[in-house]
């Protein structure tokens, strides 16, 4: 499952690795990401997920970390925070789902014995 943020960043130097070493490697991510783009160090694979736009997504991961830094009480802030995270995964679900309805993807990945 993709993961983009700070995840991906340490994940493409991996990545990077193995296909030096000549392993072939394929990344299968959603259309809208903030960091995962085409390589020329590995297959590209995209699927269809829950955010609509980059902007979107932008969007959501600003109201995210603004909640983070907000004033408030322990628990007003807290409350804050859970609601973005809820979300996140919400979307992280969402995004896993639109991979496995995804039958062109699912048959590129069976027949190449992902």
């Amino acid at each position: 499952v993709p993961v983009d943020g700070s995840h991906w960043l340490s994940m493409r130097e991996v990545l990077d690795m193995l296909a030096q070493k000549g392993h072939e490697v394929v990344v299968v991510a959603p259309e809208v990401t903030m960091h995962i783009k085409p390589s020329k160090n590995f297959v590209m694979k995209k699927h269809s997920g829950p955010l609509s736009s980059q902007e979107e997504m932008e969007r959501d991961f600003k109201a995210f970390l603004y909640s983070l830094f907000e004033e408030g009480s322990f628990l007003e802030r807290f409350l804050k925070v859970y609601k973005h995270m809820k979300r996140l995964g919400n979307l992280a679900v969402s995004s896993c789902e639109h991979l496995l309805q995804n039958k062109e993807l699912i048959r590129y990945l069976e027949e190449s014995k992902f």
